[in-house]
């Protein structure tokens, strides 16, 4: 109870801001309706109770599995093992988080249907198990991880130029709905599993990043790849939102919850049956322990089910209407600050974020702090949100302006950072675009988009994720440059 009641307080202090963020709004720029701003209140009570249950039971449950699965790859010594077991472990688990759903089934109306939700969920699930198989294989044989990323986005960057403006955007939109609040825990448990199992140290601690980064790029790839097959010239149609009650409290709450309450289900089920199936195969767990992860896979159901009603019932409604009536006010410089702030509050709400950076500072005993990283992943997603603002406001701007300058930047300063830096870079990328990233941050530029003129609401949608997801490689990078130079100074 101790350790639940210290992360209620923990990840109220997270929430808090945001909040402050909306009610500030509500009292000046942006008035909202009293159901709506009830709404949005009660709906932050139930994220904070359902991220810290949810952060309970992953502590309990997914890291467990994750790490044990990660020594039995190893303990094995047998690649067919890694790459058989790694790909359908991938496969599953992206084809059950709920991010990636939520951007199958929009991919699926925006083309009436063209490009199918199951389409979506095959491919990109299949992308990125492959190249979670290909990750594990990386850390087992100590393939540097700079000539993975140099190789795979160098490939990405290729297949872009024969891309759609569209399906790019969806491509890098995908790797950010692979690593949900679910994936990344059980992934980062898995390559610390696999990494620990080496003799050397300082090469264990640096493969225990990258292989949410590696994961991700699989989606991106399998979205390029099948645009060489389906060709689209432009993506049209209506993108459905959550229709919502606005004359009731409660209403929109007691919606969702049976509807949230089977993708949770889904989500979780498969990796509860793999623990089962290991456990009688090779995981050999004592039965205390075992039932302990059990119960913690029941608390993460539980808080995950919470947590995204509080976000789809209460949050995604208030940022649509707060993004289109800043936008109503015609002044470009204001919607593009607040899209700064509201980037760098978002991030400290996002339940992988809280999971990596723990991690991070796990890993390296303390070495880099959990707070540094935080700051400076708040910084580059708010920079995120902000060029996406501005994206809206000023026409001419295009998505591709922004990714390709920014992730030729990414690759570049690989050759400059230590590797542990690179690893935690490339994984920040895909954790800070989760839940409410794609709720709260998407229904902001939805509602933003929709009150511009010349704005295409699809069009500046989509790419949102993508933009949340690259800034994150630069900024992190920037920070392993800092800490290289502070430790050659303290050498001298």
């Amino acid at each position: 109870m101790s350790i639940l009641l210290k992360k209620v307080k923990e990840v109220l202090f997270s929430v808090m801001p945001i909040v402050i963020f909306v009610l500030l709004l509500h009292f000046t720029l942006t008035p909202l309706p009293g159901v709506l701003l009830f709404r949005f209140i009660a709906g932050s009570l139930v994220i904070v109770l359902g991220l810290s249950i949810l952060l309970f039971g992953i502590d309990l449950g997914v890291f467990p599995l994750g790490s044990h699965m990660g020594e039995s790859f190893l303990k094995s010594n047998k690649i067919w093992y890694i790459v058989v077991v790694g790909l359908v472990l991938g496969f599953f688990v992206n084809a059950a988080e709920p991010d990636l759903q939520i951007l199958a089934s929009q991919v699926a109306s925006v083309t009436g249907g063209y490009i199918s939700m199951f389409t979506i969920l095959i491919i990109v699930s299949m992308g990125a198990g492959i190249m979670l198989s290909l990750g594990i294989i990386r850390i087992a044989f100590r393939i540097s991880l700079l000539k993975v990323f140099a190789v795979a986005y160098g490939v990405i960057l290729l297949l872009a130029v024969f891309s759609s403006s569209d399906m790019m955007a969806i491509a890098f939109d995908a790797s950010g709905a692979t690593t949900g609040a679910l994936t990344v825990p059980l992934v980062l448990a898995l390559s610390v599993g696999v990494a620990a199992m080496k003799r050397d140290s300082k090469a264990s601690e640096a493969d225990s990043f990258g292989l949410v980064g590696i994961m991700s790029t699989g989606a991106i790839l399998a979205v390029l790849l099948l645009n060489l097959f389906v060709k689209t010239d432009h993506i049209s149609g209506m993108l459905e939102l959550h229709p919502m009650d606005s004359n009731s409290l409660l209403g929109p709450f007691i919606t969702e919850i049976p509807k949230v309450a089977m993708e949770a289900l889904v989500a979780l089920l498969p990796m509860v049956l793999i623990l089962i199936i290991f456990q009688k195969i090779t995981f050999h767990m004592k039965p205390k322990s075992f039932r302990k992860t059990i119960r913690g896979f029941l608390y993460a159901y539980i808080g995950l089910v919470l947590f995204l009603v509080g976000v789809h019932a209460g949050f995604m409604d208030v940022g649509s209407r707060v993004g289109r009536s800043l936008a109503l006010r015609e002044n470009g410089a204001l919607l593009v600050c607040f899209g700064f702030v509201l980037g760098m509050l978002v991030i400290l709400t996002e339940p992988a974020v809280y999971v990596l950076t723990k991690q991070i500072e796990s890993v390296t005993s303390g070495y880099i702090k959990r707070k540094t990283v935080l700051v400076t992943l708040a910084i580059g997603v708010a920079f995120a949100v902000s060029l996406a603002m501005l994206r809206i406001v000023v026409p001419e701007i295009m998505l591709w302006h922004y990714l390709l300058p920014g992730y030729v930047i990414s690759l570049s300063l690989m050759s400059f950072v230590p590797s542990i830096f690179v690893g935690i870079a490339f994984d920040s990328g895909g954790v800070a675009s989760g839940p409410m990233t794609t709720t709260f941050v998407l229904a902001f530029a939805q509602g933003a988009s929709s009150a511009v003129e010349h704005a295409d609401v699809l069009t500046e949608s989509f790419g949102m994720i993508a933009m949340v997801a690259m800034t994150p490689l630069i900024a992190l990078q920037v920070l392993g440059l800092i800490y290289k130079i502070k430790s050659k100074k303290v050498e001298v």
